[in-house]
């Protein structure tokens, strides 16, 4: 199968794609203009163009690739930097999304091919629950920021697209994932940066926003896999969670992290690290994913936290 990727020079991209040309896929990577992929490029046959998804002209260049499929990747997906500029969060993650919907909702109309796009939104679209519970691709969808409500304008965009052309389309709501090669604009690999910090310098606090929040957090490695498998097993038309349902709170991962570095330090809360609305409980159902795909983590969270610490080392 011939997939093109969007953002496959990021984090999440760099991991997915020698994943899939392991499993044979002819592999077409998107990035934008002077992006090089995290880690170094992927061994394998990957075909590398440049994608603006601002850009109407970059999109249609893009579709002229002619994939089999399409994951789409691309976002602005730091929670941070869709606050600092909501309206470019929603010019990439919702306009940018609805231009590739309709361009491959019109190959679809046209008879020129019948490819299958994969979005991969968020799990932050469920918004925050009154009560803790796993949440279920049925659930509302009442985002409380600006990130999380362009995300789920593209869901409406490639399901509307889908509706009025045909298109094949699933959508993918990931749970927080981590694992080695994350930058600390994320919670996880920064507690980890900052742990190593405190212990290099003897000191004993350390900097973190709010702890109290719960998470469902994956390996990235893991997450990849859910992609591939919906790919190829997935049912058009189906929302999909990819979670474990299991929560872990942001405390318990700074106290392990802590014990992997080696380090006794105390966290000290830190206002300007804080979100405004943050999600207190944030957890998923994996068993509509499961059901269709087989999916289900397996790696061991101790062991995602301790690859991610000894790559910020090496």
């Amino acid at each position: 199968m011939k997939i093109l990727v969007t953002g496959a020079a990021g984090f999440v991209g760099s991991t997915l794609l020698p994943r899939l040309i392991a499993a044979g896929h002819e592999v077409i990577g998107a990035r934008l203009p002077g992006d090089m992929p995290a880690g170094g490029a992927p061994t394998g046959p990957v075909r590398w163009i440049t994608l603006d998804l601002r850009d109407s002209a970059s999109v249609a260049s893009a579709l002229e690739t002619r994939p089999d499929a399409l994951i789409h990747l691309a976002a602005v997906a730091s929670g941070a930097e869709a606050r600092r500029d909501p309206g470019l969060a929603w010019e990439v993650n919702a306009a940018g999304t609805a231009r590739l919907a309709d361009g491959f909702g019109r190959v679809r109309e046209e008879g020129r091919g019948d490819p299958l796009l994969l979005l991969v939104s968020t799990a932050e679209v469920y918004g925050a629950a009154p009560v803790p519970r796993l949440r279920q691709e049925s659930d509302p969808v009442v985002p409380v920021s600006p990130y999380a409500a362009s995300k789920a304008a593209a869901e409406l965009a490639v399901l509307e697209a889908s509706r009025r052309t045909g298109l094949r389309v699933i959508v993918a709501r990931p749970f927080p994932h981590t694992g080695p090669g994350q930058t600390d604009r994320y919670a996880v690999p920064a507690f980890a940066r900052r742990l190593a910090d405190a212990r290099r310098k003897k000191e004993t606090r350390v900097r973190t926003g709010n702890l109290e929040p719960v998470r469902d957090f994956l390996d990235v490695r893991d997450v990849v896999e859910a992609y591939l498998a919906l790919v190829e097993k997935g049912q058009p038309g189906q929302i999909y969670n990819v979670a474990s349902g299991e929560g872990r709170s942001l405390r318990e991962i700074f106290a392990r992290l802590a014990a992997i570095v080696g380090v006794d330090a105390t966290p000290e809360v830190d206002p300007s690290l804080a979100r405004s609305a943050d999600l207190l409980h944030l957890v998923g159902d994996p068993t509509r994913l499961n059901r269709a795909t087989g999916w289900t983590p397996r790696i061991p969270f101790d062991q995602t936290l301790q690859d991610l610490v000894h790559a910020q080392t090496d």
